[in-house]
């Protein structure tokens, strides 16, 4: 997906398990602010909500996330167009 032409940054984003279910919603798609560029700055913007975001996404808190079906990192780049899932670790035994 290009890029519109005011250079607004479109993604998907994913919640899974308990995410879906505190959220209240399986995915959304945001237009990210120039200042956001990473998976890091898209959990601040969504935090920055205030309430349930910011309790399920709370900087500490238990979740992973992943970039185009790519376990990724907070300093992972987003781009215009990217799937951006977030979801609680998975234990196994």
């Amino acid at each position: 997906m290009a890029a519109t032409s005011d250079n607004t940054r479109v993604i998907t984003v994913l919640y899974f398990a308990r995410l879906r279910e505190a959220l209240g919603t399986g995915s959304e798609r945001i237009a990210l602010p120039a200042a956001v560029r990473d998976v890091e700055g898209v959990r601040a913007l969504l935090v920055a909500r205030g309430g349930e975001w910011n309790k399920a996404l709370a900087p500490g808190s238990p979740v992973r996330a992943a970039v185009n079906q790519a376990v990724a990192a907070g300093d992972t780049p987003v781009a215009d167009g990217d799937e951006i899932a977030f979801f609680p670790p998975v234990t196994g035994g």
